[in-house]
């Protein structure tokens, strides 16, 4: 198959055409190639989807697939009116923070209700919309496509160090402070297997709406299969909401946060949504162990970055809840 991958150099564009060119397709990635190098074996056509005419070195190619990981709603409308045709397998890759209602548990992709969309003069995504702006997306790609709700990706080459963080701080092993409670839900995706997917849902020809994420399991179970597979020494110190609120201790990524911590109830759903449809449709989930040890090798060799509490946060926070506890 001629394959696009409209990106192609940085994290899951990278990681599909990869899988891409293993399974010997034709792989071309059309991007502006500053994100970092594409895959090997993959062909780079430099592009700027921000302008009007910026899809013109795509003209006159043909492709039987096209994948678009795009987040910014005027770059899909540019790119399906210039490069959706019939015959085309055409997947766009989407996310679960377009949904209405965190807080329902088991939520599945056909029937959970979605925000509303960006509107038709946004042409670029931001934080705040970044929900929306992605239904504009899905609505400008239509509902003759493969269209993949992205959960947490994990794995290595992950620019935004979100995963990341747990592999590093459970290999230095100690006093390792865990948020919320041990039967609080996670849920996440490796890339490659989501890679795997995508590559296989263009080979199949499979349209529909699905949501990529992995299997949930429990905070405990998470960070104890994390911590076995590193080999690490370890103890968990489980402090609640309203005490990590209280010392500024963050939501789900970035400075000062505990990454893959959400505050329930309102995010009950969240991590908790129901992919047996996707899983009947051949996604498959590798062990936590090969991910979280994959991810540290990644780290250790220098290549990425790691978000969250740093280890004299960590320790404050900790004290504090000890002292507490005594006084």
């Amino acid at each position: 198959m001629r394959i696009l991958v409209l990106g192609g150099s940085q994290f899951l564009g990278r990681a599909i055409a990869a899988r891409a060119c293993a399974a010997g397709h034709d792989v071309t990635c059309a991007a502006r190639g500053l994100a970092g190098p594409i895959a090997p074996g993959a062909r780079l056509v430099r592009i700027d989807r921000d302008a009007a005419d910026g899809l013109d070195p795509l003209a006159g190619e043909v492709f039987d697939a096209v994948v678009d990981v795009a987040r910014h709603p005027g770059q899909v409308r540019r790119a399906v009116a210039a490069l959706k045709r019939p015959g085309v397998h055409w997947t766009f890759v989407s996310t679960v923070s377009v949904y209405a209602d965190n807080r329902i548990p088991g939520q599945r992709a056909d029937t959970a209700p979605l925000r509303e969309p960006a509107t038709e003069d946004v042409e670029h995504s931001t934080e705040a919309i970044y929900g929306a702006a992605k239904v504009a997306c899905e609505q400008a790609v239509g509902t003759d496509a493969f269209i993949c709700r992205a959960g947490l990706i994990a794995g290595p080459e992950d620019p935004t160090g979100r995963f990341a963080y747990w592999p590093a701080r459970l290999a230095r092993g100690g006093e390792v402070l865990a948020p919320g409670s041990p039967e609080d839900a996670v849920q996440f995706i490796d890339v490659r297997d989501l890679a795997q997917w995508i590559v296989h849902a263009a080979e199949t020809r499979l349209t529909g709406i699905y949501d990529g994420i992995g299997p949930v399991l429990t905070r405990g179970e998470f960070l104890a299969e994390c911590a076995s597979a590193l080999g690490s020494a370890y103890t968990f110190t489980w402090i609640d909401r309203t005490f990590l609120e209280a010392h500024d201790v963050r939501r789900w990524a970035g400075p000062r946060s505990l990454p893959l911590w959400l505050p329930l109830p309102d995010f009950a759903g969240f991590l908790t949504r129901d992919t047996s449809p996707a899983r009947e449709a051949g996604l498959t989930a590798r062990p936590l162990a090969i991910t979280a040890r994959e991810t540290l090798d990644w780290l250790n060799a220098g290549n990425g970055p790691v978000v969250g509490l740093t280890s004299d946060e960590e320790n404050d926070v900790l004290a504090a809840w000890h002292a507490g506890r005594t006084s």
